[in-house]
């Protein structure tokens, strides 16, 4: 039989060229652009990435809105599922259920493989109907659902929120995480066939060359003042206490110094009442959020609850001098000392002190500036979207070699 390999390929060169090959994925998530957050910017991102590789990409997702209209092109078609606003995350929508239906559409045209991206009810009826019609299903670990749960007063579901999110992941073919240390604390907490797929940064849009002193000269700061930036959710899972003790300690010994808040959320009000001169500019986007973060000096990112953090990256490839905990993005871009500057994760006094180290010694700051995209220069979304491909492929192969066994070794009754 000619399978279209020759006899002078390795293995690695018929994996690769086997990757290349175009696939009809399913890919479902609760969020999406133009939703502005981490899991809606990297699906996006992958998204589109896999369709100017030549694949074919069936989006299910909530409508946003009443008069969202599902879109269509060449190798893209998307599905809109009803959806209902998320609690303190009046931005977002979480998907309904909706076994019968996309059972029914995957019965009539099945993919390849369903990707799901998230966890939420549209997420469980995908992966229910995947695994009915015996489809290869891979998932997404990108949000620490189960760290949150302590922010929002419900500590006591932390026990139920894990076991249903392992058992969830458990359910698909691979679950694919951002860094190996993650892949070690899920394997730790009892999820099996784990993969790492890495998270990219556009390096061309997220650039130094975008700072801009008419930005700096609207919040009130001149070409040698402190600009303190800190890019996020407004939401008690930031850890924004310690953001604002840090700014303060800063601002002791520099008071000019200003804290830039790029963002929004349900703790804009209590953050405003505790730091009255705080620099509030609201949610950015493309080309204006670049702009924001490269007229920034010191970049603080004290959260404990990230899978990644992709605005740690974000932030270096701005040429920032990076304060954050050692783990998630930071631990995997940041060499401590030399682009950035790392603290023991979960030690508040360690990251203040960190952070006034950089921002009492603008000799330091400039050496961190001119160094912080050394760790994001090989972070493109066409090489993280190929090794997406290839985990894909694998999940693909590995769930037809099952089924080959499954039906050979078939006992028919008599």
């Amino acid at each position: 039989m000619n399978t279209g390999e020759t006899a002078f390929e390795t293995g690695d060169q018929v994996k690769r060229r086997r990757d290349r090959q175009p696939l009809h994925i399913a890919v479902v998530s609760e969020t999406y652009p133009p939703e502005v957050n981490g899991v809606a910017m990297t699906t996006g991102r992958n998204v589109n990435g896999l369709l100017q590789e030549g694949h074919t990409i069936q989006l299910i997702r909530p409508r946003q809105h009443k008069n969202d209209i599902a879109g269509q092109s060449a190798g893209f078609e998307e599905w809109l599922a009803p959806g209902l606003s998320i609690p303190r995350y009046d931005m977002l929508r979480m998907g309904l259920p909706a076994k019968g239906p996309l059972f029914r559409q995957w019965s009539q045209r099945r993919p390849d493989i369903v990707h799901v991206v998230t966890e939420g009810p549209l997420g469980w009826s995908a992966l229910a109907a995947a695994r009915q019609l015996y489809l290869p299903v891979s998932s997404g670990f990108h949000t620490n659902f189960h760290s949150y749960s302590r922010h929002y007063g419900i500590g006591w579901l932390k026990g139920p929120i894990t076991a249903y999110l392992r058992g969830f992941h458990n359910r698909t073919d691979a679950t694919l995480v951002p860094t190996a240390d993650m892949a070690g604390e899920l394997a730790h907490a009892g999820y099996n066939n784990l993969r790492v797929v890495a998270r990219g940064v556009d390096t061309q849009l997220f650039s130094p060359a975008r700072r801009s002193a008419e930005l700096r000269r609207s919040w009130g700061l001149g070409a040698e003042d402190l600009a303190v930036i800190h890019v996020g959710r407004l939401a008690a899972e930031k850890n924004l206490p310690l953001l604002l003790s840090t700014y303060f300690a800063i601002r002791e010994q520099i008071p000019n110094a200003r804290l830039v808040l790029v963002g929004d959320g349900p703790e804009r009000k209590r953050v405003a009442a505790a730091c009255p001169d705080c620099i509030f500019v609201g949610m950015r986007s493309g080309e204006d959020l670049a702009t924001h973060y490269a007229s920034g000096d010191l970049f603080l990112f004290p959260s404990v609850t990230e899978t990644w953090g992709n605005v740690t990256a974000e932030a270096l490839a701005s040429g920032l001098a990076v304060v954050a905990y050692d783990y998630a993005a930071a631990r995997v871009l940041i060499t401590d000392g030399q682009n950035g500057l790392l603290a023991p994760r979960g030690n508040p006094v360690a990251f203040i002190d960190t952070a006034l180290r950089v921002a009492q010694d603008p000799k330091l700051r400039a050496a961190l500036r001119y160094r912080a995209r050394e760790g994001v220069s090989r972070m493109d979304w066409g090489s993280v979207v190929g090794d997406l491909v290839s985990s894909l492929s694998a999940v693909i192969r590995s769930h037809r070699l099952r089924a080959h066994h499954d039906l050979h070794f078939a006992v028919v009754p008599d």
